[in-house]
């Protein structure tokens, strides 16, 4: 038996993905959690194989989903992390597979896929959804091209509207080196503004 723990804020999401898994006979819901620290905790019960990790979770949470999954998967011998959540772009999957994700899957997969994705990273293999797929495979293609983990995040802020300072302030980072950054964004990006760098990493998908 897979031994899964369901880390999700939102009771009617927890409870469908509980009846889709519940269903297979290799299953076992073994803990459910409503905050990402939750999910930490009962991710070092014995018995959990593989945590089903949503990216996003409400106030009650300090933590998001991809901090959890660092968390998680930083211990000897911890499960298998697949993220299941409703966001593919850039600015979510990246720090979710450089925290140790071994999946990444859409919540609007068919049931059959999120089986197979979970008996996949219970394996030790990865299982991708086809959009995340895509795009990383043509960051492999064009690696010149493709934004850093950082300068998506660093894009996805001046999306929410911070200034150069703000920024600085946030990452940790000189404002010569988020100004650094910007130019770098703009090269790669094709484009001369904040405004215009935005507009077009939301048309590739890059940041929400």
């Amino acid at each position: 038996m897979i031994g899964l723990l369901i880390a999700d804020d939102h009771p009617v999401v927890r409870a469908g993905l509980r009846a889709v898994l519940e269903s297979e006979p290799d299953f076992a819901i073994v803990a459910e959690a409503a905050t990402a620290e939750r999910a930490v905790e009962l991710a070092a019960e014995p018995g959990v194989d593989v945590v089903l990790m949503d990216l996003q979770f409400g106030p009650g949470s300090a933590m998001n989903g991809a901090q959890a999954t660092a968390a998680i998967t930083a211990r000897p011998g911890a499960p298998r992390v697949l993220v299941v959540t409703t966001y593919d772009t850039d600015a979510d999957t990246l720090p979710a597979l450089e925290a140790g994700a071994t999946g990444y899957l859409l919540k609007d997969a068919p049931p059959e896929e999120l089986a197979q994705a979970v008996r996949a990273a219970a394996a030790g293999r990865s299982a991708l959804a086809p959009s995340v797929a895509d795009r990383l495979l043509e960051r492999m293609r064009t690696p010149a091209a493709a934004l850093s983990a950082r300068e998506t995040e660093v894009l996805g802020l001046v999306a929410d509207g911070l200034a150069n300072q703000g920024i600085s302030q946030r990452l940790h980072l000189s404002q010569a080196t988020v100004k650094s950054h910007l130019v770098h964004i703009y090269t790669k990006l094709g484009v001369d503004s904040r405004t215009a760098a935005v507009r077009e990493a939301r048309r590739r998908g890059l940041i929400r």
